[in-house]
C-alpha cells in the first residue's frame, strides 16, 4: 500500500512518522495483497480556529482500496489522539463495508439456493 503523508503547520518528525507508520500498518490486515491500488494519504497539522483556545491538532486520511474511498477527520487538543481516532473511524468504515459486502453476498447465494430447491422440488412432483 502506498502512503503519502504530509505535514500542515507542523514539522514532521520522525516520532510523529513512526506513530502513523505504526498505527496504520493496521490497514494491511483489511487490504488484498493483490490490491496493487491501494493508496492513503495522511495529513496531520496545526490547525487554528477562532471559536477554540490553545492549540488545535487536526489529522486526516482518505483510503483508496479496490474501487472503494474511505475518508475520516479528526481534530483534537494532541496529536496522537487525534491520530487515534481517525485510524479507529477508518477502521470502522472498512469493516462496515466488508460486513455489508458478506451479508449481500449471502443473501444472494440463499436466493440461489431457495431457487434450485424450487427447481429439484418441481422436477420430484412430475
Amino acid at each position: 500500500m502506498i502512503k503519502n503523508i504530509k505535514a500542515t503547520n507542523i514539522t514532521l518528525t520522525p516520532a510523529i512518522d513512526e506513530y502513523i507508520d505504526k498505527k496504520f500498518s493496521t490497514f494491511d490486515r483489511f487490504i488484498h495483497a493483490s490490491d496493487t491500488s491501494a493508496k492513503c494519504s495522511i495529513e496531520v497539522g496545526k490547525t487554528t480556529l477562532h471559536h477554540k483556545s490553545g492549540d488545535v491538532f487536526k489529522a486526516e486520511v482518505n483510503l483508496h482500496t479496490a474501487g472503494k474511498n474511505f475518508y475520516a477527520v479528526s481534530e483534537k487538543d494532541d496529536l496522537y489522539a487525534a491520530i487515534d481516532e481517525v485510524k479507529d473511524e477508518i477502521v470502522r468504515q472498512i469493516t462496515a463495508h466488508k460486513d455489508k459486502s458478506t451479508t449481500l453476498m449471502k443473501k444472494g447465494a440463499l436466493k440461489v439456493k431457495n431457487a434450485l430447491k424450487g427447481l429439484v422440488n418441481f422436477r420430484n412432483r412430475n
